[in-house]
Parts: C-alpha cells; structure tokens; sequence
C-alpha cells in the first residue's frame, strides 16, 4: 500500500518535471558577477529548467539542514529521557530482585518482556519512539 501511494506522488512529479523541461529548454545566463552585469567574469550558460530545479534541491536542502538543527535539543532531550528510563527499569528489576531474595519465595509481579531498545511499545509506523 505504500508503495502504491509512492508512486501515486512520484509519478506525476516526474511528468510534471519532463513537462517543465520541455517548456522551458532555453538557455539563460546565470552571471555572479554583480559589478559587471554587461560582460561578466563569472558566468554560466544553462537551460533555464536546470537553473530552477537545481535551486529548488538547494532551497530543500538548506531547510531540512535547518530543521535538522533547530530540533538538536529535543533530540538530545529524547536520547537522555531513554537513558533515564533505562536506568530505572534496571534499578526496578534490581529492586524486585532484591526484594525477591529477602523473602525468599518467587516474584509476584514479573517485569515486562522487553523487546529490543524501545521496550515493549516500540516504535510506530513513522518511526517515533512510543
């Protein structure tokens, strides 16, 4: 299903994209050179969907790069509240074992099974820790 729904959005972008490039194959000149706008040292020839779409990548690219670092701290929140919660599952499983030996007789409440890192919730379908 979710290929199915990848390829009901890439589809039509491609076809979108062909369809920019066709209609606009002219070449234009991109000059960095803001001094000498007439004959500049510094310059490039290039069709003018080439120009979009490479700045379009850019302009991707420098807003997920942003996102990524306006996000570090909770990142680094979550990283430390699982190493929190790790910390106290081991001291609960310590603690009841403890609480164990002490009476000499068989746990009454057994502690979860975990499953891998996350515990027994895991992960959702996005990725998110639950």
């Amino acid at each position: 299903m979710r290929k199915f729904f990848s390829a009901l959005v890439v589809i039509p972008l491609g076809i979108l994209f062909v369809v920019f490039a066709v209609a606009n194959r002219h070449s234009v000149t991109v000059s960095f050179d803001p001094s000498n706008s007439v004959n500049p040292s510094l310059a490039v020839s290039m069709p003018l969907f080439v120009v979009i779409i490479v700045v379009a990548i850019l302009g991707v690219a420098a807003g997920g790069s942003a996102t990524w670092f306006r996000q570090r701290r909770w990142r680094r929140a979550s990283r430390q509240h699982e190493a929190d919660a790790r910390r106290a599952r081991a001291e609960i499983a310590n603690l009841r074992a403890a609480a164990v030996v002490s009476r000499g007789g068989l746990p009454q409440l057994a502690a979860p099974p975990q499953r891998g890192i996350y515990g027994a919730a895991g992960r959702d379908k996005q990725g998110a820790t639950l």
